[in-house]
C-alpha cells in the first residue's frame, strides 16, 4: 500500500508539472545571428479600407475644392470617426473630391501620398498629403490574458507585440501552436506559429496586417479546465485521499 501511494504521489507531481518546453519563448534565441536584421514593413492598402487623408497648403483658400464635405463637421466631437474617413470600395477605388476616381487598393501609404500629392500638385503649388489606415486592428483571441480586439495607431505590430497588448499568453496558452488568421484576396488564410522558435522572424507574420486574427490554442490543462476532458491531477489528489485514508483505518 504504501508503494502504491507513493507512485501515486509521483505521478501526481509529473502531471501536474509544466516543463521548460511548454513555457519558454524563443528557446534557440541563442543560435541565431541577426537573425530578422533589416526586417521593415508598410501595410498594403486592401479593399473596405478606411483612409484618412489630410492635405495642407500655406493657401487654405486653395485647398476647398478638395476638402471633403461630409456633413459631420459641426457634430465632430460625437461622430463615428470613421465616416469621416474615405472608404476604399470593392473595387478598391476611393472617390476624391475634384480628382474623382482614384485606384487605392494594393498601394502602400507613401504610394498613394505620392498618387495624391502629383495630381493635387496641378492645382497646388505646395500642397502636403498625409494618409492613414484609420481600421488597423488585430484580434487577439484564445489563451491570453486579456483577449480582445486592438487598435494599432501607429500602423505596425508584430506577432509578439500583438500578444503583449493582449497581456502575454496564459499559462495554459499553447506557445507552440499558435494560429494567425489572415484574409488575402477574400480568402481566408491560416498559417500556425510556434513562439518557442525564432524562425518565424522572416515568415510573411513576423509583422500583422490589418484585421489578421490571432488565436492561441489552449494546452491539455488549459482544455482540462474547461471541463471538457476530466483533470487527471485532481483525480490522482482525490485517490491520493481516499488511499491515505484507508491506510490509516486499517493500520
Amino acid at each position: 500500500m504504501k508503494q502504491c501511494f507513493l507512485l501515486l504521489c509521483t505521478l501526481f507531481l509529473l502531471v501536474s508539472c509544466a516543463t521548460k518546453k511548454q513555457i519558454i519563448y524563443f528557446q534557440d534565441i541563442e543560435g541565431i545571428s541577426n537573425q530578422g536584421d533589416g526586417l521593415s514593413f508598410e501595410p498594403v492598402i486592401e479593399n473596405n479600407d478606411v483612409l484618412h487623408i489630410s492635405i495642407s497648403s500655406m493657401s487654405n483658400e486653395s485647398l476647398e475644392p478638395f476638402r471633403r464635405k461630409t456633413g459631420l463637421e459641426s457634430n465632430i466631437g460625437n461622430a463615428n470617426p470613421t465616416l469621416q474617413g474615405y472608404l476604399v470600395n470593392s473595387e478598391g477605388d476611393i472617390n476624391f473630391p475634384v480628382l474623382g476616381t482614384l485606384k487605392a487598393s494594393g498601394k502602400t501609404r507613401g504610394e498613394l501620398q505620392s498618387l495624391l500629392k502629383t495630381k493635387l500638385s496641378e492645382f497646388i503649388t505646395d500642397v502636403v498629403v498625409d494618409v492613414r489606415i484609420m481600421n488597423f486592428k488585430v484580434t487577439v483571441l484564445g489563451g491570453v490574458n486579456n483577449p480582445g480586439v486592438y487598435t494599432i495607431s501607429d500602423e505596425q505590430v508584430t506577432l509578439p507585440q500583438a500578444l503583449g497588448l493582449a497581456g502575454d499568453l496564459s499559462e495554459d496558452g499553447k506557445r507552440e501552436n499558435v494560429m494567425v488568421i489572415r484574409s488575402v484576396d477574400g480568402k481566408q488564410q491560416v498559417t500556425r506559429v510556434d513562439l518557442t522558435k525564432t524562425d518565424f522572424f522572416t515568415s510573411p507574420y513576423y509583422f500583422l496586417k490589418q484585421n489578421d486574427v490571432v488565436y492561441v490554442e489552449p494546452s491539455l490543462k488549459g482544455v482540462k479546465k474547461s471541463g471538457f476532458i476530466p483533470d487527471v491531477p485532481a483525480l490522482l489528489s482525490l485517490f491520493t485521499v481516499v488511499l491515505t485514508s484507508v491506510i490509516l483505518i486499517t493500520r
